[in-house]
């Protein structure tokens, strides 16, 4: 009996699928590779996990764990074939408990839904990336998602407590718990979180809420230079200012949004611009806003437009949303390159994107996350006589970004995930002994190698 029969045989048609539809379905995410699985597997619970993964090792069959599929580094396409293993049916929010400041829920819970759940009842779950209306909790534990808050807030990691994993073997590790504070041996949690399906596949997680502040606040402003924006980066937390985020835009990205959207939503001299938004008690916030909007007019800032209504503050996400579309709407293919510098480097690394801009032609455009360092750095694909993406060139361009920033004390990923985009970078990015650390942790876990295989040069 093959390994596609016994699994059938166990689990049902409905689980296990091997039609054309689902294969093509579950063989890539939003990076441009993709492979065909031999099979796809539908499990509702951690159960039905356990009985995929014991056949899976029996027989010694390449697993790719899957989320939602919105991934921009093929961490999910299964270059080894075998079986796509998705948690999307496992949508379940199970608990979402105030008194304990926590929420219980299976790994195909949409992020977008399980804020929606928590701020019915007052509560918040904070970490928002952009594809937050799409991408699942599973998926966000297994890259370590972020988003604009986390400036303030932090990362995926700061909200995992509790989960359930289960091996590649089959067994079912439970790590963690549903308190705020556990000491209890190594730091398992934290292990999983970012580890890209590769030592185990989630199936229940126990997250941590707090208190939804009563009230935000938000503002947009240009500056006629690029390093202005990034002096006021600095100034706004030097002089005791953390806002929920803090976003900065290069000259190259508002030339494409002002084309797009409209000449008169950006001034035509901008060559910087800063969004930020803060919350908190409602009179605390006014005050806040007030003096932002006096430092940023000492700082020769134009265009200021401050927002406290929801619609006004949902006016400048939108605008921040333009951005990246601004940028598609050029033709060109955009190579979003999630790295993450210094924050003292913010004029440096746009330097160094002009530069290589000049010396090859192709446009290199930033824009992001200016609180934390994480800047959006995209390097649009440049289109040969057929109309083929000059992908060699643009390869060639991000090798350089990630040396300088590497060079610089940077990452080469802040959200994003290596997958199979990054990996050959990856050892030059973390080093030997790291890379030994990781590849003895990934035999521990996973001695046949199985889970997620290809990803990460492991």
């Amino acid at each position: 009996m093959s390994w596609i029969s016994e699994l059938k045989e166990q689990l049902g048609d409905a689980c296990i699928r091997t039609d054309a539809e689902a294969l093509q379905a579950h063989a890539g995410d939003k990076w441009h590779a993709a492979v065909l699985p031999e099979a796809v597997a539908l499990p509702e619970s951690t159960e039905e996990v356990v009985r995929i993964l014991r056949v899976a090792s029996a027989y010694g069959i390449p697993v790719t764990p899957r989320g939602a599929g919105v991934g921009y580094v093929g961490g999910c396409v299964p270059v080894h074939r075998g079986l796509v293993l998705s948690t999307a049916r496992m949508n379940k929010i199970l608990e979402i408990n105030p008194a304990d400041g926590v929420a219980v829920v299976e790994p195909g819970v949409l992020t977008a839904d399980l804020q929606a759940a928590c701020a019915a009842q007052g509560w918040f779950y904070p970490p928002d990336p952009a594809s937050r209306k799409e991408s699942s909790i599973g998926g966000n534990i297994a890259t370590n998602a972020g988003g604009p808050r986390c400036l303030k807030y932090g990362v995926t990691r700061a909200y995992v407590l509790g989960l359930n994993v289960v091996l590649a073997d089959g067994r079912v590790l439970s790590c963690g718990g549903r308190t705020h504070k556990n000491k209890q041996g190594f730091d398992l949690v934290s292990l999983f979180c970012g580890s890209e399906g590769m030592l185990g596949v989630i199936t229940r997680a126990t997250l941590r809420l707090i208190p939804a502040p009563p009230a935000r606040a938000a503002l947009h402003a240009s500056f006629p230079r690029f390093a202005l924006a990034a002096e006021a980066v600095q100034r706004i937390l030097q002089a005791g200012h953390l806002p929920c985020a803090l976003e900065i835009t290069d000259a190259f990205t508002l030339a494409a949004a002002r084309r797009h959207m409209g000449g008169s939503v950006l001034p035509e001299a901008a060559e910087g611009h800063l969004i930020l938004e803060i919350d908190g008690q409602p009179e605390a916030v006014r005050h806040e806003l007030q003096d932002l909007v006096a430092l940023l007019e000492g700082m020769g800032a134009v265009g200021i437009s401050p927002a406290l209504s929801e619609e006004a503050i949902e006016e400048i996400w939108q605008l921040r949303r333009g951005f990246s579309e601004s940028l598609k709407a050029t033709g060109l293919t955009k190579l979003n390159e999630d790295i993450v510098i210094p924050r003292s480097r913010l004029v440096e690394l746009v330097e160094f994107c002009a530069q290589l801009q000049r010396e090859s032609g192709i446009p290199v455009a930033c824009f992001g996350h200016s609180g934390d360092g994480n800047i959006h750095t995209n390097i649009m694909v440049l289109k040969d006589e057929e109309g083929n993406d000059r992908r060699d060139q643009a390869d060639a361009l991000v090798h350089r970004l990630f040396a300088w920033v590497l060079s610089r004390g940077g990452s080469i990923t802040g959200e994003h995930g290596i997958g199979l985009a990054k990996a050959r970078w990856f050892p030059s990015a973390v080093g030997s002994v790291a890379m030994e650390v990781h590849r003895s942790l990934k035999l521990a876990l996973d001695p046949q190698g199985i889970l997620n295989p290809g990803k990460m040069s492991l």
